[in-house]
């Protein structure tokens, strides 16, 4: 199972299935040029994330945050496994912060959950 991420302004490649991942649409980007399917669901809550603010040091009670809320969303995390067992994925999202953002969080919780 293939899980990549990218930021949704990146240039389209051979992406796979395209999957935007945040709560909210992002700036500048048509439904056309998306090239995919948006599932806001598997996105963080809005408290969480203004809560996180990308702080380095809040990473790892982010992801702990965000998993357990991934847990209570079970049918649009398995549409994303789904659709990554067919094939390759990629996850967009909007942020400028390559390093900490809730993609990551997510492709890591997504991959955990297709090993099981």
């Amino acid at each position: 199972m293939g899980i990549t991420i990218k930021r949704v302004y990146d240039p389209i490649g051979d992406d796979g299935s395209r999957i935007l991942v945040d709560r909210l649409w992002p700036r500048g980007v048509s439904k056309e040029n998306l090239q995919g399917v948006w599932v806001k669901e598997v996105a963080p809550s809005a408290e969480l994330r203004k809560w996180f603010d990308h702080q380095p040091e809040k990473w790892l009670e982010f992801k702990r945050r965000y998993f357990a809320e991934l847990d209570g969303r079970p049918d649009a995390v398995e549409r994303i496994v789904g659709l990554a067992r067919s094939g390759n994925v990629t996850l967009l999202y909007a942020s400028t912060n390559k390093e900490f953002n809730h993609a990551i969080a997510l492709q890591e919780y997504l991959e955990n959950v297709s090993r099981k």
